[in-house]
């Protein structure tokens, strides 16, 4: 049993350290439930039928190909179609992870392989074949829902430029669709 007299004269020297170890069994237990629930989070985005969707979008028009193929095969309006299947990328990078910034990166990897799947005599396919726009879509993704903090910091970063060259990307591609169209029209015309 120890006196009162003795336990306030360790408190006063510092020695009782009971106080600061209740307050760091408190911070353990409130980091362990701040965990679980960032877990519980993590889990609830990878069960998401968007998710898995995300998953099979990149694998077939990168792993696969297919969107190169199908520039190569309708030109202009594949890239079109192609650019539509980005969608569920922008909507659960928007809705779900609720990133502004990482919205603005799918954007501008969408509208580089637009502009790339744009450029004619079939060197855009080519270079689309090298872009692989929906792996990188689905990597940062990936590094949110996992909570990769440099894929995070990377994205964020790199917020501000991202959507200045979105706009860039924008008007190259209309005065692309305009050069295509003079050329359409004095080739056919």
């Amino acid at each position: 049993m120890i006196s009162s007299r003795r336990q306030k004269a360790k408190e006063d020297l510092g020695l009782d350290r009971s106080a600061e170890e209740a307050e760091i069994e408190k911070a353990v237990a409130r980091e362990s439930i701040r965990r679980d629930v960032k877990e519980a989070k993590r889990q609830r985005l990878l069960a998401d039928p968007m998710y898995s969707a995300m998953r099979k979008i990149s694998t077939v028009l990168d792993e696969y190909y297919v969107d190169a193929i199908i520039g190569f095969v309708l030109p202009g309006i594949g890239d079109i179609v192609t650019a539509v299947c980005t969608m569920p990328f922008i909507w659960y990078s928007l809705m779900k992870i609720r990133s502004v910034p990482l919205t603005l990166a799918v954007i501008y990897n969408t509208l580089v392989d637009v502009m790339l799947g744009l450029i004619p005599f079939f060197v855009g396919d080519i270079l689309d074949l090298f872009h692989r726009a929906y792996s990188k879509n689905m990597r940062l993704i990936s590094g949110f829902v996992d909570g990769d903090k440099e894929v995070i910091r990377e994205v964020n970063r790199k917020a501000w430029r991202t959507g200045v060259l979105i706009g860039l990307w924008v008007l190259l591609i209309v005065v692309q669709i305009w050069l295509l169209c003079k050329f359409v029209s004095v080739v056919f015309g």
